[in-house]
């Protein structure tokens, strides 16, 4: 054979990589028409990215390892507070970003982005968007390519791969033009910093930015996203724009020409980014030890391999393409939170503005992931658990206490401190790695001292300029039992919460051996009952003076249908409340009857299980499988509102496992109705817990018996020391509603002696 020159093996390789990688343009069109090997590849990033038939997940088509320290994206639109970077609808792109910006309702901080250009310099993103096609789009977890139309028939192709806290892109350019790649250092209104060195081909700066500024108590003079981008080809010339303007009116950045080979194929410019909150020079080792050559493809299989690794944790039996899509995206957007935020060693500290020594992580949407998402990572993730919990204690040493929504620094968004039922969850699963009085001092802190200013402000949501909310209204839930509405924003769902969260520290004490302690919280968390309202069978805001509010009033993204059974750690004790499980169905029958099930939103996510604590699982049967059916798809809207940080993913997984976490920190996961015929978990212990239905089908949703490695399981439970043994799971499935597990009932905490947490299966 005759060997091929240098151009024409790089025009033929490039050929081929297109090739293999043309997708219609229909997302679900092109991942049906393709027959991956690697999980990775089963990925469908577009899933949550557009609005339609089911919804808006809020997502975005992010490059990047599990639990990586930066995301990295096309972007189609400016990011903001309430908008992403990316969305499935938009058809220009004015840039690739760097971006840590966890929710759409959560803004961004210390982004840098990068975007190749021709002809004439366009520095603003409105001026340099290229149009694009998803039909030229190729998007997997661990690479990203697109083709933009530079006009006059000139395309510009752009690659992506990355790592931890580092990015490796590549840029193929027309042949013939001029080729520039701009460096956005910070946007207009941001004191961004930028610079240039030619002899070694390096483009640094830091952006100040952080949308978190004004949420929390913290100036943070120190705080900086830093960033170092090397490029392989030398410079044919560079330059800085923005950086004369003393009132920032404008972005912030440089650019670098290059030298275009004529005629053949385009000029390839390729760029390494590093990204660091310590320095530039850390950016600059994070780079060396992350991408140390220049090879794109070692890169990219690295990461390939790392996504394998974990998506392979779970595998399906009887799910069609569609589904197994479904599942493998979701378990691919749990994995991406919380983030990792140290760098080797070292973090910077959104707390106290200093550098420290250690692990450290930050993103943690708790309000909404503390219900399942961080359930589901001490299954999929637990070598992450004892890192994230350390982080939250080392947040509650350098800043006061344990934050409820770090991005990366407080943010007041929210109710409740739901990192107390990460902490007891942790323990309860027997996780060691972090300092346990340390915990109990952080927990006991935030359920015993009220935040600063308690009783002069309502505690609004977002409410700025604020010190750490912790739990509002703490003070009168101290003299009253209850949070009154007419002195704290939110004040009945914040009573309900903080229930759950004494339940949490309850735990904690009893764990210690601190029993007075472990009695105390445990009496406390029944403050829910103050709020019950028996005459109407609802839970209601109450004022200071003791009367009843507006049933609309004092709720948190919700109702009075929506919280009513917010009682996360003693469900029959509120079944008790309202007289009995008869009436107690009958008012859920009425809750998913009338629509006020809302499960967008997560207050809902543990609803469907419910009817397992009062006699009627049959009814959660069918309802989850309803849920999930109408809720998630293989489409760009196949999430029914923001997935908030994997939350919306984790309800999912578990659902499609056959249960799910009502009180995540008791260890107890409800039975529900497993999705598929086969579901297997491998477990980090090398065991693997298998979930099989028999007879399963869309009709067939009904349990009719159950056994637990072959010996009769007969109440609707599984607990967490149990699924780590690996076990069998075997669930015989009909299409008719069964009596299987309606004689367990459950205990609640005031019919339990001390040393008995309420519906643990020591009851049954």
């Amino acid at each position: 054979m005759r060997p091929l020159n240098f151009l024409a093996l790089l025009l033929l390789s490039s050929t081929i990589v297109l090739h293999a990688f043309r997708a219609p343009a229909n997302p679900v069109d092109r991942i049906d028409s393709i027959d991956p090997i690697d999980p990775v590849d089963k990925v469908n990033l577009y899933i949550g990215t557009g609005s339609g038939k089911i919804g808006y997940g809020g997502t975005m088509p992010f490059v990047t390892p599990p639990f990586g320290m930066i995301n990295w994206a096309a972007q189609t639109r400016q990011n903001k507070l309430s908008g992403v970077s990316y969305k499935y609808e938009d058809t220009t792109i004015s840039g690739f970003m760097g971006t840590h910006q966890p929710a759409i309702w959560m803004g961004d901080y210390g982004y840098v982005t990068l975007m190749p250009e021709t002809g004439k310099l366009r520095t603003t993103p409105e001026d340099r968007k290229l149009p694009f096609t998803h039909s030229d789009e190729i998007a997997h977890p661990d690479y990203y390519s697109v083709v933009m139309d530079a006009a006059s028939s000139q395309k510009i192709r752009t690659e992506m791969t990355a790592t931890e806290r580092c990015s490796y892109m590549r840029f193929t350019f027309p042949a013939g033009s001029d080729s520039r790649v701009l460096v956005e250092a910070s946007r207009p209104g941001i004191a961004g910093f930028v610079s240039i060195d030619k002899a070694h081909n390096e483009i640094t700066g830091y952006n100040p930015a952080r949308t978190d500024d004004g949420l929390g108590p913290f100036k943070l003079p120190n705080f900086k996203g830093y960033f170092v981008v090397q490029f392989r080809k030398p410079f044919h010339d560079a330059a800085t724009y923005g950086t004369d303007s003393s009132n920032h009116d404008e972005a912030t950045g440089a650019y670098a020409t290059f030298n275009t080979a004529q005629g053949g194929v385009g000029e390839v410019i390729e760029a390494r980014v590093g990204t660091s909150f310590i320095s530039i020079e850390q950016a600059r080792a994070n780079l060396k030890s992350e991408i140390p050559a220049w090879d794109f493809d070692a890169v990219r299989k690295k990461l390939h391999m790392t996504w394998n690794d974990k998506l392979s944790r779970i595998t399906l039996e009887g799910a069609n393409e569609d589904e197994q899509r479904t599942v493998v995206t979701a378990l691919y957007h749990t994995l991406l939170y919380p983030r990792i935020f140290s760098e080797y060693g070292r973090y910077y500290s959104a707390f106290d503005d200093q550098i420290h020594k250690g692990e450290s992580y930050t993103a943690y949407s708790i309000w909404d992931t503390f219900r399942a998402e961080h359930s589901l990572l001490t299954l999929v993730a637990p070598e992450r658990i004892d890192g994230m919990i350390t982080a939250l204690l080392q947040n509650y040493q350098e800043g006061g206490w344990m934050p409820k929504w770090p991005n990366p620094s407080y943010t007041n968004i929210m109710i409740g401190t739901h990192a107390d039922s990460m902490v007891a969850e942790a323990i309860q699963k027997n996780f060691h790695g972090f300092d346990r009085n340390l915990a109990w001092q952080a927990v006991y802190k935030d359920a015993m001292t009220p935040p600063d200013g308690d009783t002069t402000r309502k505690w609004l949501d977002r409410e700025p300029n604020t010190p750490y909310e912790a739990r509002g209204g703490l003070t009168y839930l101290k003299q009253l039992g209850y949070v009154p509405t007419d002195k704290t924003a939110e004040a009945a769902s914040r009573t309900l919460e903080d229930s759950y969260d004494d339940w949490c520290v309850a735990q904690v004490a009893k764990a210690l051996g601190k029993t007075s302690d472990y009695e105390f919280f445990l009496k406390r968390s029944l403050n829910y009952q103050h709020i019950f309202n028996k005459q109407t069978g609802f839970m209601q805001a109450k004022n200071s003076d003791g009367s009843w509010a507006d049933e609309k009033d004092g709720w948190t993204e919700g109702d009075h249908w929506v919280y009513t059974w917010a009682v996360f750690h003693d469900i029959p004790g509120l079944i008790d409340l309202m007289g009995g499980a008869e009436k107690y169905n009958a008012l859920l029958d009425e809750h998913f009857k009338g629509g006020h099930n809302v499960h967008s939103n997560e207050p809902s996510h543990h609803y469907g299980y419910l009817y397992d604590y009062s006699g009627q699982p049959w009814k959660t049967q069918a309802k989850v499988r309803e849920i999930a059916n109408a809720e998630y798809a293989n489409l760009p809207s196949g999430i029914d509102g923001d997935d908030d940080c994997g939350q919306m993913s984790a309800w999912y997984l578990f659902t499609a496992l056959g249960f799910y976490p009502v009180n995540p920190a008791s260890g107890d996961y409800m039975i529900g109705s497993p999705l598929f015929s086969k579901m297997s978990l491998r477990l980090a212990n090398g065991k693997r817990l298998n979930v099989v239905a028999e007879n399963n089908s869309p009709t067939n949703v009904y349990i009719q018996s159950a056994t637990l490695n072959g010996k009769p399981l007969d109440i609707p439970v599984i607990r967490y020391e149990q699924i780590m043994t690996g076990p069998t799971l075997k669930l015989v499935m009909g299409p008719s509603p069964s009596k299987w597990a309606s004689d367990w009932k459950p205990l609640s905490i005031t019919a339990s002696n001390s040393s008995t947490a309420a519906g643990r299966v020591a009851a049954n």
